[in-house]
């Protein structure tokens, strides 16, 4: 039985150096297409990978936010519970609770000045009027 070697030696070796300029640039399209195929194929695989690893993190955050949610509730216990020790009851329920409503106030206004603030940036639609008219050389510009 011949090995491998001696059977590669006896087969003509193809070699790109033989074939001419032409030849290859027709084969350009072809490589260049495969290579492209090939990248595709590698970046489905590696977004298939991390897409994986991303919703196992995003359920195990998900687990902590529901545990959170809780724990913000026993520490508003907390709270009442220790403002119950030198007033009543309910009257620590209360405070807690304008306190809450005077936090979500303030958060609100906050949010209220940054919307205000969306129209005041120029749109994209004015930026691109002014650059035809510097283009037609009508805008207001340095000469």
């Amino acid at each position: 039985m011949p090995f491998m070697s001696d059977r590669n030696r006896s087969e003509p070796r193809y070699d790109k150096r033989d074939e001419s300029l032409l030849t290859l640039v027709g084969q350009l399209p072809g490589v260049v297409s495969n290579l492209v195929k090939a990248e595709i194929a590698n970046l489905k695989t590696q977004l298939a990978h991390k897409g994986k690893y991303a919703g196992i993190g995003a359920a195990f955050v998900a687990g902590a936010a529901v545990f959170l949610f809780f724990a913000v509730g026993v520490l508003v216990a907390v709270l009442i519970l220790a403002l119950a020790l030198v007033m009543p009851s309910w009257l620590a329920a209360l405070c807690v609770f304008v306190l809450f409503v005077l936090v979500a106030a303030i958060l609100v206004l906050i949010a209220l000045r940054y919307f205000k603030k969306i129209n005041e940036d120029p749109s994209p639609m004015d930026n691109v009027k002014e650059d035809i008219k510097a283009v037609k050389g009508l805008g207001e510009y340095d000469r």
